[in-house]
């Protein structure tokens, strides 16, 4: 059967064999829910694309009028669509690789740091070989903060107190915290709010904007201000074959828009987002979990027995240590800069 990209190539070389060029080039965006903080990069692109070259290259951006979020990395396999965002975590054993991004690693890092590690890990081999089985290619992250858990009932006051919990949210964070009893539990991110409602779970691991997004924040009693273990991995993808069927001048119009589409991104959520929140945070007197010293050092230690587990647990795929150990070098170099950074900013006082 030829896929609908492979029907559009097809024509496009009779095209071009018959001395006939059409103009105009449309992409089919497949994002979900709404517009929001975590798409704004993909709006810009969109924006910025159409500007340099004049409408020729059209992206037509859809929120699930084109695939449920879960299928967006199948639909580009087979051609559905052209471009895509997809979370690593909704099915970690199609994209294995880039859930290294996902470990928690208990470091504060800033949204630039997260997006300058998330390319370079795009580029490893392991990865390219990896998103190459769904004929797809890393185009840009959606660099999100560290996560922090919303929850209903008791406000927990110690590390014991997550035990029998029910959790949704990303692998780093689940897998560190069921091992101290929470229970991880799968539910859409659409769904939250009502399986909040419901008693399906207790808590929640969002970034500040899909908090407010999904609702969790609008039926939270209490939230965490310093979980550090780690964030989600939502990356915008293209079909390979689409990209490399580009005209030359679309091809250039899309790559050099990527970095000042992820520059508008990441000051508008800076801006804009975490304010917000923090504001909502204390409108609805949602109480602030703050851990400890000693809690955050527990915490560590949880976290070296999920990063382990995981070079164990995909080092059958692939060369899942070497793999980790260049993620770990480039949050240690990124952590490294920010440290020396702020010295520099206290020195200057």
């Amino acid at each position: 059967m030829i896929t609908k990209l492979k029907s559009v190539a097809l024509g496009l070389s009779l095209t071009l064999a018959s001395g006939s060029v059409l103009a105009a080039t449309e992409w089919s965006v497949s994002l979900w829910s709404k517009r929001r903080a975590f798409t704004e990069h993909v709006e810009k692109l969109a924006e910025l694309v159409s500007e340099k070259t004049n409408g020729e290259f059209k992206l037509n951006i859809s929120y699930g009028g084109l695939s449920k979020n879960k299928e967006n990395l199948d639909g580009i396999a087979i051609g559905a669509f052209e471009m895509a965002q997809f979370c690593s975590f909704y099915h970690k054993d199609k994209n294995p690789s880039i859930t290294v991004t996902e470990l928690p690693f208990s470091k504060n890092l800033s949204l630039q740091d997260i997006s300058d590690i998330s390319l370079k890990i795009y580029q490893h081999p392991i990865v390219k070989k990896d998103l190459a089985r769904w004929d797809a290619t890393l185009l840009m992250p959606s660099p999100l903060p560290q996560y922090n858990i919303i929850g209903v009932g008791d406000t927990p006051e110690s590390l014991a107190e997550f035990k029998g919990r029910r959790l949704r949210g990303p692998g780093g964070i689940t897998n560190v915290m069921s091992k101290l009893g929470a229970v991880k539990t799968g539910v859409a991110a659409n769904e939250v709010r009502q399986a909040l409602d419901a008693g399906v779970i207790d808590t929640v691991a969002f970034a500040p904007h899909a908090h407010m997004a999904f609702g969790s924040i609008q039926v939270g009693k209490w939230a965490t201000t310093n979980l550090n273990l780690g964030t989600g991995e939502c990356p915008v993808v293209v079909n390979t074959l689409a990209l490399e069927s580009l005209k030359p001048e679309f091809h250039k119009a899309l790559m050099d828009s990527v970095p000042e589409a992820l520059e508008y991104y990441i000051n508008n959520y800076e801006n804009n987002v975490v304010g917000k929140y923090e504001a909502l945070l204390e409108e609805k007197g949602i109480t602030k979990v703050n851990f400890s010293k000693e809690q955050t050092l527990e915490l560590q230690a949880l976290s070296e027995d999920v990063r382990q587990q995981w070079i164990k647990d995909n080092s059958k795929r692939f060369k899942a240590k070497e793999l980790f150990e260049y993620m770990q070098s480039l949050v240690s170099e990124k952590h490294m800069e920010s440290r020396v950074a702020e010295y520099k900013q206290i020195s200057a006082f």
